[in-house]
């Protein structure tokens, strides 16, 4: 549960990072991302899973009640804010070394911290995972140009899944073998 997350927040998104990875830690989960975004005037979204990369919508809840006095009491920001408890979703932020693994024969946007051929973004297939570095595969590259590349994970700014058809495929089939929907307040699910 402790596995080094390559992918850091700055600023003032670190500091949060920083005040509420103990506890989440703690509960047995691992912090995915924190971000502040502008949505309903601020909201600080906290993304976390469990050791499996799940994430019910009770373990959303108690992790918000665990953070919510502490960021209360902390106040890393200043003046009315939404907390936003998440699963990293079928989307997913890729950040540590075994989000790579898992994932890997999918297809990721990375974008570098600093230069790498003349490039910091790439959008390809994640073709294999070795110690601290991806290759990933680029798509349409033009015939005699290089399609492989080797991405060291200490210098990624960010590394998301794409949404495709393989992979909402691939979360259809997950969810039907391991449903998450526990919350008792759930009483009818409706398929069109």
């Amino acid at each position: 549960m402790s596995e080094r997350r390559y992918i850091l927040e700055s600023g003032q998104e670190q500091r949060i990072a920083a005040i509420i990875e103990p506890v989440v830690r703690d509960m047995g989960f691992c912090l995915v991302r924190v971000k502040i975004l502008p949505d309903n005037g601020c909201t600080l979204q906290i993304m976390a899973e469990d050791e499996n990369g799940n994430f019910t919508i009770a373990q959303c809840q108690a992790l918000s009640n665990e953070i919510s006095p502490l960021l209360d009491v902390e106040e890393p920001i200043k003046g009315p804010y939404h907390l936003e408890v998440s699963s990293p979703g079928i989307d997913r932020p890729l950040v540590r070394h075994r989000d790579f693994v898992r994932w890997q024969g999918h297809e990721a946007r990375v974008e570098m911290t600093r230069m790498l051929d003349g490039r910091k973004r790439f959008r390809g297939v994640i073709k294999q995972v070795e110690n601290d570095r991806i290759t990933i595969t680029l798509p349409d590259v033009p015939e005699g140009a290089r399609a492989d590349f080797e991405l060291p994970m200490a210098d990624m700014g960010s590394a998301k899944l794409v949404l495709n058809d393989r992979l909402l495929e691939e979360a259809r089939r997950e969810q039907e073998k391991n449903p998450v929907l526990d919350d008792p307040e759930i009483t009818e699910i409706e398929q069109n």
